[in-house]
């Protein structure tokens, strides 16, 4: 019974340690999804109605630019109505568009360090990622994905020194963001790329945690930890102020998709496997808020076989490798089908050396 009791002592405090290990990995995606972003959230009060008189009251520290990204300086039809509202609403602004030619001389002339990681992301969508983070870091402005139109200026957004907005469920996303020139929080960003750089074995889950919103947000969580001051905080525009509402700043319009069949069979939605070229992350975003309960629920569920099938290997070791075989039978017993670890952690080890003395 003692020889028992030390096997599952030694069983529960690997097991201790294991998921100690996996909470600590992962602490910040947990917290994460508590996090609301209500404390640095731009009040709807904050934001003057179209055309008010207040917008040229309100100090501007983010410059006039507006960048976006594609492959090439030609626009495909679906998304050139997007992005016509944005340069009628802004035709005293600065426009950027950062095609992959641009945006690889600017990361080889400005971020050299950076070019290698750069060049070998594997899928497109990852460079299109970082250039946004890069520029913004650079310049300054406000970057907006080519799927997003404008509903009206964005002057009032020139008043904080960064912003970004909130995604459903949790988190922040990417596809709309502004900042000053070398914002803290950006040159975060663009330091912590490389260090997020790796592949998993599902492409959604390497792109949304290498360069995508999962990868901005868990920047974003750990970045706020540091308490910055006030220009180097990062405002929130929440959903209504985004595009749900006459007032809102966007428009979302209809979007084209990197994701491949890991996403579908992930968030069930049915998205062609186009090449990966452009963003809509917070079409899945939605999806996966829909189904979160679930996931929760599967998860959980999966930690729990987990633990039942270490049980199950823990009583087949040490339980069964624990008993005593009858005398005479030992070199043929389930003693000695177990390796020499296991049964010296059972304490096997003196159990053979009083049975091999009293066969002598």
């Amino acid at each position: 019974m003692v020889k028992i009791r030390r096997g599952l002592l030694i069983f529960l405090v690997i097991n201790i340690a294991i998921i100690g290990l996996l909470v600590r990995s992962v602490f910040t995606l947990i917290t994460l999804l508590f996090e609301d972003g209500a404390r640095d959230a731009i009040l709807r009060a904050e934001i003057p109605a179209p055309n008010s008189e207040l917008i040229v009251q309100k100090p501007r520290f983010i410059p006039k630019i507006i960048h976006q990204t594609y492959v090439n300086e030609s626009i495909p039809e679906v998304w050139r109505e997007a992005q016509q509202s944005c340069l009628k609403f802004h035709e005293d602004y600065e426009y950027k568009l950062w095609t992959d030619e641009k945006s690889r001389h600017f990361i080889a002339t400005e971020y050299p360090w950076f070019m290698d990681t750069f060049d070998n992301y594997p899928a497109p969508i990852q460079r299109a990622d970082a250039i946004r983070y890069f520029v913004l870091a650079y310049f300054g402005g406000i970057y907006i994905d080519l799927d997003d139109g404008c509903n009206r200026r964005l002057d009032p957004l020139l008043s904080y020194h960064a912003w970004v907005r909130r995604t459903v469920p949790t988190g922040i996303s990417n596809d709309a963001m502004g900042a000053i020139k070398q914002h803290p929080f950006f040159v975060r960003v663009i330091e912590m790329l490389q260090q997020y750089n790796r592949n998993w074995p599902l492409p959604y889950v390497t792109v949304m945690y290498s360069t995508g919103p999962l990868f901005l947000s868990v920047v974003w969580k750990e970045y706020m930890r540091s308490d910055p001051t006030e220009e180097g905080r990062v405002r929130i525009l929440m959903p209504d102020e985004y595009n749900r509402h006459e007032w809102s700043f966007f428009t979302h319009h209809r979007g084209s998709s990197w994701h491949g069949k890991d996403a579908q069979l992930i968030f069930w939605v049915r998205i062609a496997p186009l090449p990966l070229l452009l963003r809509d992350e917070s079409l899945i975003s939605i999806q996966m808020g829909r189904h979160w309960l679930f996931l929760t629920v599967l998860g959980f569920a999966t930690a729990g076989l987990v633990g039942l099938a270490l049980w199950w290997a823990y009583s087949r070791v040490f339980l069964l490798g624990g008993s005593v075989p009858p005398k005479g039978t030992l070199r043929n017993s389930t003693v000695r089908r177990y390796p020499k670890f296991w049964r010296r952690l059972a304490g096997k080890e003196r159990y053979d050396l009083v049975e091999n003395r009293h066969e002598v």
